[in-house]
């Protein structure tokens, strides 16, 4: 594809290739299709057991697979084609979403107690986390194979906002799906958007595979991974902070217990509540494409995640609604921001024969944290109530940022500006 140079970026750089905006469309239907089913179950489960700690157990029955099967997966991953793999995890999550959609049934589930079908969810969500573990990598590594390595921080930007898109708009549509259509048929919306990523990667080509070292063993290839990882003091930085936010800031999990019993808005302004973040991550993507997050990104992802803390801790103690929405949108901006940056570090910093491994690394830092998160969540706020856990939870985010501003210098100061300079003089 011939190309006009120009000293200007182009925020369209990575959109000139077919498949990558092919690609864009199946990422954000599988985000927004898992996302949105998290929080339909998330309902379910606690208007069946009027709970918190229901909420977290959601939580915990996925990171448990997810964790456990992570740095296996990352193996496969980089030892197997990609296109290939991840057919086979977008049919094992269209199994699990049609088994949720039939739990939520009343002409299937109409004679089962509250017990069965709870505990058939959570085993489906077990199940769900499995897959989880080979779809991260899998995603994260296709995404190289796709663009060349000139377009990655430009790639990274927009798959990025993507994901962040689907990963608040799935919830918010879900919010509003429940009051609409209800649980059952919520469920299958996520089904149907499962179908329609699977159709849109039929449109992307196989790809070869990138690995010096196949038939590796695994306990070789996975001590290689995770060096590579600990040893890497700007990948490792990156994980770390924003997996503290996530693990620490996930008043999310949470909303369905201040929807209903604190700020008493019901199914509709739950919501508004999930579709606010969704509004702020759309202003991230756009202003990411436009002003790119590249120069300085150490002190920006400083920032962005203080203001998350700083908005998660307002969220809860605010005990109006448009307020709480107002410190919504905010976290899902400053989220956005911090999600951005830390991929273009990932993918600028990663070599290709290892994207698996660290894919499944940043899966277990930072993907399963939401899950973890979760539990932390509804454990704290069984404990010692839902608003004190928010606020606990953004008070230590808050000082995470400040440690790693004040001991890291190194990262405070990290500028990615040079290794765009040298992807682009790659082509």
């Amino acid at each position: 594809m011939e190309e006009i140079k120009s000293n200007k970026p182009d925020p369209y750089q990575a959109l000139r290739y077919r498949e990558f905006n092919i690609f864009l469309l199946l990422r954000f239907a599988m985000v927004f299709a898992w996302s949105m089913q998290f929080i339909v179950i998330e309902w379910e489960v606690y208007s069946l057991t009027k709970n918190p700690l229901s909420l977290g157990i959601i939580g915990l029955m996925e990171i448990i697979p997810a964790v456990s099967m992570s740095l296996f997966a990352g193996h496969i991953v980089d030892q197997r084609e990609k296109k290939s793999l991840l057919v086979k995890c977008i049919l094992g999550f269209s199994v699990i979403s049609f088994g949720l959609f039939l739990l939520t049934w009343p002409k299937v589930v109409g004679d089962w107690s509250t017990h069965l079908i709870l505990y058939s969810i959570y085993a489906l969500v077990f199940f769900g986390g499995i897959v989880r573990s080979f779809m991260g990598p899998t995603i994260f590594s296709l995404l190289s194979l796709i663009i060349p390595k000139k377009v990655y921080p430009n790639a990274a930007t927009w798959s990025s906002s993507v994901w962040q898109i689907g990963a608040v708009m799935g919830p918010a549509l879900a919010g509003f799906s429940i009051n609409w259509i209800g649980v059952h048929w919520s469920m299958c919306l996520v089904f149907g958007f499962s179908i329609l990523s699977l159709i849109a990667l039929s449109q992307i080509s196989q790809k070869p595979i990138i690995n010096p070292k196949m038939g590796e063993s695994i306990k070789d290839s996975l001590m290689e991974g995770l060096t590579f990882v600990f040893k890497n003091k700007i990948v490792l930085g990156a994980l770390s902070l924003d997996m503290i936010a996530v693990l620490f800031g996930g008043a999310v999990a949470l909303l369905p217990v201040f929807a209903q019993d604190i700020l008493k808005v019901g199914s509709e302004g739950f919501g508004i509540l999930r579709a606010a973040p969704a509004v702020g991550a759309f202003i991230t993507m756009l202003i990411s494409a436009y002003v790119p997050l590249y120069e300085n990104a150490g002190k920006k992802l400083l920032i962005a995640i203080f203001v998350f803390g700083l908005s998660i801790i307002l969220f809860g103690l605010s005990t109006y609604f448009w307020l709480s929405v107002f410190a919504l949108f905010l976290s899902g901006l400053a989220d956005g921001i911090s999600v951005v940056i830390r991929q273009t570090i990932l993918q600028l910093k990663t070599p290709d024969h290892m994207r698996g491994r660290v894919g499944a690394v940043n899966s277990i830092f930072v993907g399963s944290s939401n899950e973890l998160g979760a539990f932390e969540s509804g454990a704290t706020a069984k404990l010692m109530g839902a608003v004190t856990s928010v606020v606990f939870g953004g008070s230590i985010t808050l000082l995470t940022v400040i440690v790693t501003a004040l001991k890291s210098p190194t990262f405070r100061n990290l500028d990615l500006k040079r290794d765009m300079d040298e992807h682009h003089k790659l082509e």
